[in-house]
C-alpha cells in the first residue's frame, strides 16, 4: 500500500490515533509522540557529523527504539488491532551498557558542564533536552491515559545516554569541555 504524504483528514486540526480515533492535534498524546519525533530528526542528525561509526550504529538504533515508543504512545489499547513492537528491559540495559563504556573511556567530571565547544557537542545536549521534554511530556500524559512505565525509565536513561555521548564526542572531538564555576 503506498502512503499519500497529504490525506486533507487533518485540515481542521484532527488527526488519527493508530486504531482510528480521531484527537485534537493539540492532544497530549500528540504532544508527546510529536516531541518524540522532534528528538528522532535531532538525533538524526547527530549522525551527519564526523563521528565515530559505532557512535552512529547506536544512534541508528536509538532512532529505532524512539520510533517503536512513538508508535506505542499513538496507539490506543482498547482499539489496537495490529501487533506492535516492543520496548524491552534489554533495551533499557543497552543504554546502560553504551553510557558504561562511555564513562570508563572519560575523564572525571568535576563540576557541571556548560554545554558547547563544537557543534556535534552542542547537538547531542539539544537531544538531550528534547528527550528531557519528551519524558516530561510523557508523564504527563500517564496522569490520563495508562503508559508502560518502561517508556518513562528508557526515555529518563536515553537523556543519560545523550549527556554521556556529549561527552564522549567532545572527547574523541578534543573540544574544550567547558565546566560551570559556581
Amino acid at each position: 500500500m503506498k502512503y499519500k504524504v497529504y490525506t486533507k483528514t487533518g485540515d481542521k486540526g484532527e488527526t488519527s490515533l493508530f486504531g482510528g480515533n480521531r484527537v485534537s492535534k493539540t492532544h497530549p498524546r500528540i504532544e508527546a509522540y510529536g516531541t518524540l519525533d522532534e528528538l528522532n530528526v535531532f538525533t538524526g542528525a547527530i549522525r551527519d557529523y564526523d563521528i565515530a561509526q559505532p557512535l552512529k550504529e547506536q544512534i541508528i538504533w536509538i532512532q529505532d527504539r524512539i520510533m517503536v515508543i512513538s508508535s506505542l504512545l499513538a496507539t490506543e489499547k482498547a482499539s489496537a488491532k495490529i501487533k506492535l513492537p516492543q520496548l524491552l528491559e534489554n533495551d533499557i540495559l543497552q543504554l546502560e551498557k553504551y553510557i558504561d563504556k562511555f564513562e570508563a573511556e572519560l575523564p572525571e567530571q568535576t563540576a557541571f558542564i556548560i554545554p558547547g565547544g563544537n557543534i556535534a557537542v552542542s547537538s547531542t545536549h539539544k537531544a538531550r533536552v528534547i528527550c528531557r521534554r519528551a519524558e516530561r511530556q510523557v508523564i504527563l500524559l500517564s496522569q490520563t491515559i495508562e503508559i508502560e512505565e518502561i517508556i518513562i525509565r528508557f526515555l529518563n536513561r536515553l537523556s543519560d545516554y545523550f549527556f554521556t555521548l556529549s561527552r564522549k564526542i567532545a572527547y574523541d572531538l578534543n573540544a574544550e569541555e567547558t565546566y560551570w564555576k559556581a
